[in-house]
């Protein structure tokens, strides 16, 4: 007898292949699976070329989605020490939050933390030593990006998607909480000073206004996001006294986040933004009456959509990379000297000694003008510790070819996306090995049904005979 004909049918032998085949690619998952350390996976230190300057806080947005979060994702402040320890966490996903939004370093050392819960916003302040609230302030209105407190007991609101069904106008505004008298003493509406046509859709989120700042008596900068500007309004006439930007200029601003004011040695207002869309930070200054860039660091290459950036009293810049999941703290030429990976989409990033926002010189009083790049990063793959991401794999792959762009764009949209898909215990590898063995197994479904379709369609005619 040929030994062939001791081996079972050619059916259950290409059967038997595909079992292997698709085993042999979920490995690498039970693998993941099995050495999974939350703590080490989630949050990592990157290049750490000179310590910090005192602890970092992270604000952590989390994820959340249509009502539904998830615990292996939260809402989060973390707090790093100089080498890239952590050292402490707070959850407030635990707590009832879908988003963390802005944190601000308070005088006494505490924090004061934008918090997005069901049915509103709330704002408290959050004592690091204790772990417990000090105090807390809910808000009935949503999706809130902004709180500061200003005047020792005011809360300075920056208000978005609020627009009112019953009277068919938006109420987007900018607006002042006397903690004290427990009421709003002071608004301003942004359909006063702009047309229904300006940002995005006026029914929902018009303007996202995602930030407000006092940066002096009576004014007021405010960030309206959609509208691809930064304006600063005057309290007491309600005036725009000054802009940056225009709706639909994307060479000078596209749907930023978190402006911060600094003026130069000699009085020029100067706006350091993170200009999201354009993955790039950029600061401008006003000379006269027109606006100059006169800093900008980065690309869609090294940022994923940047959300924050403070300047530091030595010059460095400490940036929110926010879908690379990273901070970074850069020189003025873009060396990046401190890194950490915190995700899933950090949004807000203070060294807390300096205090809030910007602290730091000009770059055109620092001397540093010009475009620069970021170089020295680990290139970890966010929440999984691989020290490769895909898009810089790809991008070396097929270097010098003529495919090299292209492929690296697909890398970027690889490293954007899959964070919020992967199962947070599954390293990059494991997760392509897992697709694969999906398309596997349904290509041999599809197999099976075509093999057996006369034995089905005779099974289901005898049925219904």
């Amino acid at each position: 007898m040929d030994w062939t004909e001791r081996l079972p049918p050619r059916p259950w032998l290409v059967r038997g292949v595909v079992l292997l085949l698709v085993v042999s690619l979920l490995a690498p998952s039970a693998v993941s699976a099995i050495t999974y350390d939350q703590e080490e996976s989630n949050l990592t230190k990157g290049t750490i070329e000179s310590p910090a300057n005192g602890t970092t806080v992270i604000s952590v947005q989390g994820y959340h989605f249509q009502g539904q979060g998830n615990k292996k994702k939260p809402a989060r402040l973390v707090a790093v020490g100089p080498n890239g320890n952590v050292e402490w966490v707070h959850n407030g996903s635990k707590e009832g939050a879908s988003w963390f939004y802005d944190v601000d370093p308070l005088d006494n050392g505490n924090l004061l933390v934008t918090s997005t819960q069901r049915g509103g916003t709330l704002v408290y302040e959050y004592n690091p030593d204790t772990q417990e609230k000090e105090w807390e302030q809910f808000l009935e209105i949503h999706d809130t990006h902004d709180v500061d407190l200003i005047n020792g007991d005011q809360l300075l609101v920056a208000n978005m998607r609020a627009y009112n069904e019953s009277t068919g106008q938006n109420d987007d505004r900018l607006f002042i909480y006397d903690l004290e008298d427990d009421e709003i003493t002071w608004e301003w509406y942004f359909r006063s000073h702009y047309e229904k046509k300006n940002g995005g859709d006026y029914t929902d989120d018009w303007t996202h206004v995602n930030d407000v700042d006092k940066i002096g008596p009576g004014k007021y900068m405010a960030d309206p996001r959609n509208m691809d500007e930064v304006i600063v309004v005057d309290r007491e006439s309600k005036e725009v006294t000054m802009k940056l930007g225009e709706d639909g200029d994307y060479d000078t601003l596209q749907e930023q986040h978190n402006p911060d004011y600094l003026e130069s040695e000699s009085g020029n207002p100067t706006i350091l933004v993170a200009d999201s869309e354009n993955h790039r930070i950029v600061e401008y200054e006003k000379r006269g009456n027109e606006w100059e860039s006169t800093w900008e660091m980065g690309s869609s290459e090294k940022f994923n959509w940047p959300r924050d950036a403070d300047r530091l009293p030595n010059g460095n810049t400490l940036i929110t990379d926010s879908s690379n999941h990273r901070v970074i703290e850069v020189t003025p030429e873009g060396e990046i000297v401190w890194e950490f990976y915190s995700p899933w989409l950090p949004y807000d990033a203070e060294r807390v000694v300096h205090g809030d926002g910007s602290n730091g010189p000009t770059m055109a009083d620092h001397g540093t003008t010009g475009d620069y790049q970021v170089s020295g990063s680990a290139n970890i793959d966010p929440g999984t510790g691989d020290r490769v991401k895909m898009s810089v794999l790809l991008g070396n792959t097929f270097s010098g070819t003529a495919i090299e762009e292209d492929m690296r764009e697909y890398g970027e949209v690889w490293d954007q996306a899959t964070p919020f898909i992967r199962p947070i215990w599954m390293n990059e590898y494991a997760f392509i090995a897992a697709i694969f063995a999906i398309l596997i197994v349904l290509g041999w479904l599809i197999g099976e049904l075509v093999y057996q379709r006369r034995r089905i369609y005779s099974g289901v005619k005898h049925r219904f005979a």
